[in-house]
C-alpha cells in the first residue's frame, strides 16, 4: 500500500513537531501539509526545520483548504475551536481524521460525531497503548470492586498545558464510572478546598498537578478500608502519543465513515 499522506496540524507546538519527526522516521507514511493558527508567527517556516531536521520544503500554512486535497488524513493535537474547524474540512471532503484534542465540550463532541458521518474520525483522550491498557484495566477492576473502594485519580503534566482535569484523566473517569454503573457528570468531585464535609460515597475525585516538564502521569487509585490498588502510566516522551496517532491512521485508512476511539484501534472495547 501506498505511503499515508498526512497533514500535521498544530505543527509549531511542541506534540506537532513530535509527530513530523515521527512521520519522517516511519516508512508508511508521507508529510503532506504543516497547519498552524493563521496568525502564528511561524506561518511560513518549513516543518522539517522547526521539528530539528532539517528542511523538508513543507512550509506551515494557515488554512487547511490549501493542503487538504494532497491528503489522506489529518492528525489533530490542538485546541477544540481548531478541532471543529478540522473536522468540517475533513467531513467535506472525506479525509481521515486523528484527534487528539483534550477539552472539548459535550457539545463540541457531538459537531464532531457528525462530522463523522462523512470521515472516519478516530478521537481519544490519549493516544498511548499503555494508557488505554489502564484504561481497560480502570473499567474492570471499578467493575470488580464494591463501592466500599473509594475510587480516586491523580493525573501530573507540564507547566504550560491549559485544561484540567487532563483528558487522560478524564477518559480513566469515565472508564471507571462504566464499571460501577454510574453516571460520571453526577459522580465527579473536581476540585476541594476548605470545610468540605466528608467524602461522598460513590464518588469519582480529580486532582490536577500543573509543573515543569512533566509529560503526563496518570495514577487512578481504589482505596479500600484496609487495603488500595493503584494503576499508574507515566509518560516519558511525547513519541509514544505520535506513534499511537500514527497507529491509529493506519488503521483508520481501512474503515469505513464514523467515529471511533482508540480502544476500537486496539481491540480494547469489549475488553
Amino acid at each position: 500500500m501506498a505511503e499515508m499522506r498526512l497533514i500535521v496540524a498544530g505543527a509549531g507546538g511542541r506534540m506537532g513537531r513530535t509527530l513530523i519527526k515521527a512521520i519522517a522516521e516511519s516508512k508508511n507514511f508521507k508529510l503532506a501539509g504543516a497547519l498552524e493558527d493563521a496568525r502564528s508567527p511561524l506561518i511560513g517556516w518549513d516543518a522539517g526545520t522547526l521539528a530539528g531536521l532539517g528542511e523538508n520544503g513543507i512550509k506551515l500554512v494557515g488554512d487547511a483548504a490549501q493542503v487538504i486535497g494532497e491528503a489522506d488524513g489529518i492528525i489533530d493535537f490542538t485546541i477544540p475551536q481548531a478541532t471543529l474547524e478540522l473536522a468540517a474540512v475533513a467531513a467535506k471532503a472525506g479525509k481521515v481524521h486523528i484527534i487528539g484534542t483534550t477539552g472539548t465540550t459535550a457539545e463540541e463532541d457531538a459537531k464532531i460525531a457528525e462530522a463523522a458521518k462523512t470521515a472516519v474520525v478516530v478521537k481519544s483522550g490519549n493516544m498511548s497503548l499503555g494508557v488505554n491498557l489502564l484504561t481497560a484495566l480502570t473499567k474492570r477492576v471499578a467493575q470488580t470492586l464494591d463501592a466500599t473502594f473509594d475510587i480516586e485519580i491523580v493525573e501530573m503534566h507540564h507547566n504550560q498545558k491549559v485544561d484540567a482535569p487532563s483528558g487522560t484523566a478524564l477518559m480513566l473517569g469515565r472508564a471507571a464510572a462504566q464499571g460501577r454503573g454510574v453516571d460520571l457528570d453526577k459522580h465527579s468531585v473536581r476540585s476541594r478546598d476548605g470545610q468540605t464535609g466528608a467524602r461522598r460515597a460513590g464518588d469519582i475525585g480529580f486532582a490536577a498537578v500543573r509543573g515543569g516538564n512533566i509529560v503526563g502521569d496518570h495514577t487512578v487509585m481504589f482505596v479500600g478500608p484496609a487495603e488500595s490498588i493503584e494503576l499508574t502510566h507515566k509518560a516519558q516522551d511525547r513519541m509514544l502519543f505520535a506513534s499511537g496517532a500514527l497507529h491509529a491512521a493506519l488503521w483508520a485508512r481501512k474503515q469505513k465513515p464514523g467515529l471511533y476511539s482508540m480502544m476500537d484501534v486496539l481491540g480494547l472495547k469489549d475488553f
